[in-house]
Order: structure tokens, then sequence, then C-alpha cells
């Protein structure tokens, strides 16, 4: 048994360095409530910015406060970094002029990628006047964004149906989404069904998997309980324990996500969304393994021939 995994952990290690260059990243940071937070924020894009991420997000919430924390940032990470900076945008709670308003102003400062979602509906709330497939619409018409969708292979929480919340996927990427990234899973098998699933319906996009590095398991527990992630028994039990060890649960909880990353790069996957919680060393660690990795500048001759 143990010559087994052995075997099939050097397959999966060789998989990797045979893709080596291809792999793409992306990662998605939130706007920071302190000037605490906000230097840890800025580190961790530092850090990050070095592995030339394809672009990188920043999550939006449903008050004014936050939502000009997140354009603040977008412009700030774009001038200060040079990468494509997308925000988040959602449609609750905003008038379709307002967020017509918006993209015209992320139009002008050269920001061309929105992640479009429909957002959290307030509690008591009824029917909402727009869905994610009306916001993509809008952007669309404000002018040709690279637009990003979410994708949920567990099923939406909110969703009557598997098939539903498909169709609902589709009417994203038919209205112009450029690619679905998916909420955060620890069954790699449910990703795979359902970027098949995907295929038979039509969905031609890039179904990019969203990987949560894990090190607070409780939190963890907490946001699947909200967003109907399953979290499997076999991780539990990993980290059974740790409640007080964070370096110990850190190190779990980037194994997990090495792990996940190389099965599914063996199955064909090269691009891989972060959400870093702000916190660049558990996501470097990983991408490090994928072979995603800052270019090595040679040094000047005379320094080699002085060496």
């Amino acid at each position: 048994m143990s010559f087994f995994h052995a075997n099939q952990r050097e397959a999966l290690n060789q998989n990797l360095a045979e893709l080596q260059g291809q792999i793409n990243v992306s990662f998605e940071f939130f706007p920071p409530r302190t000037s605490e937070m906000e230097q840890t924020l800025w580190q961790s894009i530092d850090r990050l910015s070095e592995l030339k991420p394809t672009f990188v997000s920043v999550t939006y919430g449903a008050n004014s406060g936050e939502r000009e924390r997140t354009h603040s940032i977008i412009k700030d990470i774009k001038e200060r970094t040079g990468l494509d900076a997308a925000p988040h945008l959602t449609c609750i709670d905003a008038t379709p002029h307002e967020l017509q308003a918006i993209a015209q102003d992320y139009w002008r400062s050269g920001i061309r990628h929105i992640v479009a979602l429909r957002g959290d509906l307030p509690p008591g709330s009824g029917r909402p006047a727009m869905y994610g497939a009306d916001l993509v619409a809008l952007l669309k018409k404000v002018g040709d964004f690279d637009i990003s969708v979410a994708a949920y292979p567990e099923v939406h929480p909110e969703a009557k149906s598997a098939q539903s919340d498909l169709i609902n996927l589709k009417k994203k990427v038919d209205a112009g989404a450029s690619r679905a990234i998916t909420q955060f899973f620890f069954d790699v098998e449910s990703y795979l069904r359902f970027r098949d699933r995907c295929v038979a319906a039509g969905i031609d996009t890039e179904i990019v998997p969203g990987i949560l590095p894990v090190s607070n398991f409780r939190q963890l527990q907490r946001f699947a309980s909200l967003t109907n992630v399953k979290v499997p028994n076999w991780m539990t039990a990993m980290f059974d324990g740790l409640d007080h060890d964070l370096e110990t649960r850190k190190m779990v909880g980037a194994s997990i996500a090495m792990d996940m990353v190389k099965i599914l790069s063996r199955e064909g996957v090269k691009d891989f969304h972060f959400y870093t919680l702000n916190r660049a060393e558990l996501t470097y660690a990983i991408c490090h393994t994928l072979g995603v990795r800052p270019e090595i500048k040679a040094a000047p001759a005379a320094n080699r021939a002085a060496g």
C-alpha cells in the first residue's frame, strides 16, 4: 500500500515538473479595515506580485464605505504594481444607473477586468431586481470588459437544483463572461464532475478552481456551513487537536492544498485562483510547488567572473 502511494506521489510530482511555466495563478484579497490590516495586505500583494499572476481581485461589500475601499485599492494596485487588478462588483443594493457609473469610472481609470457577482442578499429581502447575468450584460454595454463570474461545484445554497444552478452559470457565460471562478472546495471529485457537466451543458469557458489554503479550521467550518461546501471527514481528522497550534495548522493546510493542485494539474487544470485572506505565506508556498516562481535575473557578467 505504501509503495503504491509513493509511486502515485512520484507521478504527480513528475507531472508538475513537466508543467513548469504552463501554470497560471491569480489571487483574491479583501479591503482592510485597519491600518495594521492594510500593512499586511500590501506586504502580501508585494510578495505575491513576484509570481506574475494573471490578475488579482479585490472583494466588494454591500456598504458604501467598503465599496470605496475596493475602488481605492484596485487603483493603487494597478499604479504600484502594474498588475491586472480586478474589482468585485455586485448588483445588490445598487441601481443599474449606479452600476453603470461605477463601471464607467473603472473603464476611464484603465481597469478592464471585473469580477461580476449578484452579491449576498440582505436578511429578509425578497427577489433581487438583478442577477449575475444581468450585471454581465450591463458591463458589456459599458465597455469590452474581461469578466469573471462565480461557479459552484457543490451547488449554490440558494439554487433550486444543481441543474438550475448550471443553467444560471450558462446565462452568465452567454451574456459575455470570460471565465468562471469556483467557490472554494476540498472534494476534488466534485470539481471534476462539475467541469464535465459544464462541458455537457455547452459552457466552453475556463472553470478556474478556487483554492482556499486553510490555517483556521474553525473559521473554515463556519464559511463552509454558509456556502454549502462539504468539509470531508478526513480533513476534520487532520485538524483535530490543533486549535491552539497555528504553525502546525498552517503546515496541514498547505499540504492539503498542495495535494489538491497536484491532482487537478494532472487532470489538465492550468489556471488556479487562490483565496489568500490577505496573507501570502501559504499561497506562496503552494505556488512554489506548482513551479510558479519569481524570475531569477542573471548576475552581471563582471559579478559572475568574480565569483
